[in-house]
């Protein structure tokens, strides 16, 4: 992924990180707080490690592409789910939903591209 789109990545999962810590204790662990921040931090967890197997695989960097997307949109899901339990306003699920979309789409985007490569 390009080096500009990984500090979005992070800085995303830092700021649902944190916001999701003042969510009910019973979404902590293993709720909506616990797979929010679970999914977000493995987007970022993905690209970096894919890109560290990249230079010895198209194929492996293809795959943890793959994964990065769909864990974007796993983390999509949860935005979902806090804004309509009331966790968030709607209007920053929704704006992080984009953020997590775009993330997807770069994703999709550089593994199609090494495909055609």
């Amino acid at each position: 992924m390009e080096a500009q789109g990984l500090p979005t990545c992070h800085q995303l999962s830092l700021a649902l990180h944190r916001v999701s810590l003042g969510w009910p204790r019973v979404e902590q662990y293993g709720g909506v707080a616990d797979q929010l921040r679970r999914a977000s931090k493995s987007v970022c967890a993905l690209l970096v490690e894919g890109a560290g197997r990249q230079p010895g695989s198209d194929v492996e960097f293809r795959r943890y592409l793959s994964m990065a997307a769909g864990s974007a949109d796993e983390a999509r899901l949860w935005c979902d789910h806090a804004a309509d339990l009331g966790y968030m306003p709607r209007e920053g699920s929704l704006a992080w939903q984009d953020e997590l979309s775009q993330i997807a789409r770069m994703s999709h985007g550089l593994r199609n591209n090494l495909s055609e490569n």
